[in-house]
């Protein structure tokens, strides 16, 4: 499988959370909510990850998954110590950790980060920010098929 990842384009004094990844100053990312959801349990390490900023229609970088843990039923503490104890690879804002301080956590550490040649995406109906799909083509313009979450249920 392949991960594309909407990610936000404002980040604290204007910094991008594509320009940490392009520089390397975040090597990790998080996924959490009440409950277990996209992508919790359904990324795996050597899978490749695409990136987009939200608001953009261009898939512009792409890494591979190096590590991934999936946590379900966190305490406020045991949140607030993997957020902390992540965050030199996280570098997330303020803001980002009170976002993601959720009982549910994926935390992705990825690798081999590179800027792509853009990839125009056809955004279809309901999707969410994190979609698994079979080849990234399935969501670029001209190749793209219906989407469907049959690859994001949980085996």
């Amino acid at each position: 499988m392949v991960h594309l990842v909407y990610l936000d384009n404002a980040g604290k004094k204007g910094e991008r959370v594509l320009d940490k990844i392009l520089t390397g100053e975040k090597t990790m990312i998080v996924r959490g909510a009440a409950g277990r959801k996209i992508p919790h349990s359904r990324v795996f390490e050597k899978e490749r990850i695409y990136f987009m900023e939200k608001g953009s229609a261009l898939i512009s970088a792409s890494a591979v998954v190096k590590n991934v843990w999936n946590y379900t039923k966190l305490t406020e503490d045991e949140i607030t110590k993997i957020l902390e104890d992540n965050q030199p690879k996280l570098n997330l804002s303020e803001k980002q950790k009170i976002r993601w301080h959720k009982k549910c956590l994926c935390l992705v550490e990825f690798e081999n980060v590179e800027k792509i040649t853009p990839m125009a995406f056809e955004h279809q109906g309901n999707m969410d920010d994190w979609l698994i799909l079979e080849k990234i083509e399935d969501v670029v313009a001209g190749t793209s098929i219906p989407y469907n979450y049959r690859n994001s249920r949980f085996s």
